[in-house]
């Protein structure tokens, strides 16, 4: 069969425009096809800003990817000529030991990044908008900041158009498969397509479309707030509040921002990882009462300005692996085909290297980036335990 396209990237969301946007710059013929519009507001890469940071509470192993991430939203910033990416600084409270605190020390160690350690009367001196109990203590990054998804999706999606790449929206991929004669075939409702090779990152959409990785992935509704703080933002503005996450002594964890849209636009704030299994074919997109008095009874003992009076709130979707890190790799079983899923929450932050990888994969095969990490043949993924993962060979300290 004719290939018409060199790569098809099966997803525009995040993961999937950075693909395009580098597939097409070095030259390919992109074909992107997408089942919502170009908005991207149906799955998981909405919401007006995510966190970024360097000391990678998650594992250090994500610190290179990281660094690398850093250069590359700055690089499109000025590309596009774009607001991505701000940075506010960014404090890690919980417990001395929570996985918050000591993850996030931990990982600024191995890597050398800056840091500075807080207790909770420094919290409160610095930071008056927190209120930590006496068995918190922080971690504050200066280099931690936030990105804003829609723009960023815009971006990559408008660059890689420019350079070339046909991006089709409202037309979902129904089924992939490889053609006898090389390459991929693509079917939607508007018919088929071919490329030579393909790129699939279908977000919450996943588990269909990579059914027969048998991944166990768990799609889950998840909800962002905003509230108006009683008082007004004077103290939650930029350059006076951070980017923050916050863990308790029974592990749950809360993140927020500096309230980034002027005085009326409020403060922005969730539960991390607390969500519901859900089918994004028919995802709950209401906010009820009973969630945001959740979220403001949480808030209240530790930034009590906070919740004063709910403004909006957005309903968006985490598809997560049971070790809650990625997947991205090329296809075990199909040479040309490389896959992108299982972001688990925190993977906005890392979509421009994201990207840089899935177009290495696909242009050559392999990729200078440490991504051992990420393997869909990792234990962890088959019912057995998370292992250490072994030092990658392309790893190159910062």
């Amino acid at each position: 069969m004719a290939t018409t396209h060199d790569v098809a990237v099966i997803g525009l969301g995040g993961m999937g425009s950075a693909a395009a946007h580098h597939l097409a710059a070095r030259g390919l013929r992109v074909l992107g096809l997408d089942r919502n519009g170009p908005a991207h507001d149906r799955g998981s890469s909405h919401g007006g800003s995510r966190v970024i940071r360097q000391a990678y509470f998650e594992h250090p192993d994500y610190v290179p990817l990281l660094l690398r991430s850093y250069g590359l939203w700055e690089r499109l910033s000025r590309d596009a000529d774009a607001d991505l990416l701000t940075i506010t600084g960014g404090l890690m409270i919980g417990p001395a030991g929570s996985r918050t605190v000591a993850g996030t020390r931990a990982s600024a160690d191995r890597w050398g990044l800056p840091y500075e350690e807080l207790d909770a009367a420094d919290i409160r001196r610095r930071f008056p908008a927190f209120t930590p109990g006496p068995e918190d203590v922080g971690v504050h990054e200066a280099r931690a900041g936030f990105v804003r998804p829609e723009a960023a999706v815009a971006a990559h999606l408008r660059l890689a158009a420019r350079d070339g790449a046909d991006l089709r929206f409202g037309e979902p991929a129904l089924s992939w498969a490889p053609t006898p004669g090389g390459g991929f075939r693509v079917t939607t409702p508007a018919g088929t397509h071919t490329a030579g090779r393909i790129v699939l990152c279908p977000g919450a959409w996943a588990p269909g479309l990579l059914a027969d990785l048998g991944l166990p992935l768990t799609v889950e509704r998840q909800v962002q707030y905003w509230f108006a703080p009683r008082g007004g933002t004077g103290p939650f503005l930029p350059g006076r509040h951070p980017v923050f996450v916050w863990e308790d002594a029974e592990g749950t964890q809360v993140y927020g921002f500096p309230a980034y849209e002027g005085p009326d636009g409020g403060v922005k704030t969730a539960f991390f990882r607390r969500g519901t299994a859900c089918d994004p074919d028919a995802l709950d997109r209401a906010v009820h009462p009973e969630e945001v008095d959740a979220i403001a009874a949480h808030l209240a003992p530790r930034v009590p300005d906070l919740p004063g009076r709910f403004l909006r709130g957005a309903a968006c979707m985490y598809t997560t692996t049971p070790d809650q890190h990625f997947v991205v790799a090329a296809h075990p079983d199909h040479p040309g085909a490389v896959v992108a899923c299982g972001f688990s929450g925190h993977g906005f932050k890392f979509v421009p290297v994201i990207g840089e990888i899935l177009a290495d994969l696909a242009a050559t095969g392999t990729t200078r980036h440490p991504i051992a990490l990420f393997d869909p043949r990792r234990p962890a993924l088959r019912g057995g335990p998370a292992a250490p993962v072994p030092p990658d060979p392309n790893e190159v300290a910062p």
